[in-house]
């Protein structure tokens, strides 16, 4: 399992150098029309690529750092490397995205200022196809490898291509005497930028955190209490290393059983959830059912004789 889960990793920097390749291109493209069609858009939709790729470099040095075995200062291993280098990048991105409002905002009120040359526009939108592209092509590695981190830099591509083409339309809105909804379009970029680093922002605070999917849990919840033999389930808990899921389960089993026919319950515990969820680990305790409730019902008592 975890010899297959560093061969997914690699795969993973894969999607995360495409992007970055199709970034760069595509933010100096922007940048140097921007300027010479004097778009505040397509400049402002070019430093949004900008920050895409810090986000991408992030993510391929997450990957690599995910990839490095345990050590004495890490018995875990570096999983978590990735969610690090994401959260720093959310920091990077919302900067930038601050300073594209600013100066959006600011040339907005330039009334003066005419309207970008249309080429602009026809280079938003052949840039949101190259970037709907690389978006099928990381949402299908992404699926492949069940990977979270190539997933989000998929729906970030996304996201690209449609700032590309609001940016177009508020370039070809201006072409009609309101040379207003360029700046305007630059304003919606910058707020867009703003957005997407909130939300990996969020998503890498919750998973380093330890904050984990309830609906999951209840999937697991659910797959375990089917499993013959298991009688209840007394604690369920989760993490996520990276993308790798770690579950720890307290189950309880018949209180006659001997310690063999406990162990393989536990042990089919874990191969279900291996199949069916692909965790990476899983930690199960078995407590025999009478003791549990022999146990909660003293607490009871003792509890209601102390009030």
């Amino acid at each position: 399992m975890e010899q297959q889960r560093y061969e997914q990793l690699k795969m993973g920097e894969r999607g995360a150098i495409i992007s970055i390749v199709a970034y760069i291109c595509l933010s100096a493209l922007k940048l140097m029309i921007g300027y010479m069609s004097n778009s505040e858009a397509l400049k402002a939709d070019g430093m949004n690529n900008m920050t895409d790729i810090i986000a991408s470099i992030a993510v391929l040095i997450g990957l690599k750092l995910s990839q490095k075995p345990a050590d004495k200062d890490h018995p875990y291993g570096h999983w978590k490397a990735e969610n690090v280098a994401t959260l720093v990048a959310s920091f990077i991105m919302m900067a930038v995205g601050i300073q594209v409002l600013f100066e959006a905002i600011t040339s907005f009120f330039h009334l003066e200022k005419e309207a970008p040359d249309l080429v602009a526009a026809w280079t938003g939108i052949f840039c949101a196809v190259i970037m709907y592209f690389v978006y099928r092509y990381n949402k299908k590695l992404a699926n492949k490898i069940n990977s979270q981190s190539v997933m989000a830099a998929a729906k970030d591509n996304l996201s690209d291509a449609w700032v590309s083409i609001g940016a177009a339309v508020g370039i070809i809105g201006s072409q009609f005497n309101l040379p207003w909804l360029d700046p305007l379009a630059a304003v919606i970029v910058g707020l867009l930028i703003c957005k997407t680093a909130w939300d990996i922002f969020r998503e890498a605070s919750h998973h380093l955190t330890d904050g984990f999917d309830e609906k999951l849990l209840e999937d697991f919840k659910e797959t375990i209490l089917h499993i013959n033999g298991v009688k209840g389930i007394e604690e369920l808990k989760a993490r996520n290393y990276g993308n790798n899921t770690v579950v720890d389960v307290v189950i309880l089993v018949n209180s006659n059983l001997n310690l063999e026919d406990a162990h393989d319950i536990s042990t089919t515990v874990e191969k279900v959830l291996y199949k069916e969820h692909e965790v990476y680990a899983v930690h199960v305790h078995v407590e025999p059912n009478s003791v549990i409730r022999t146990e909660k019902n003293s607490l009871r008592k003792e509890n209601s004789l102390t009030e």
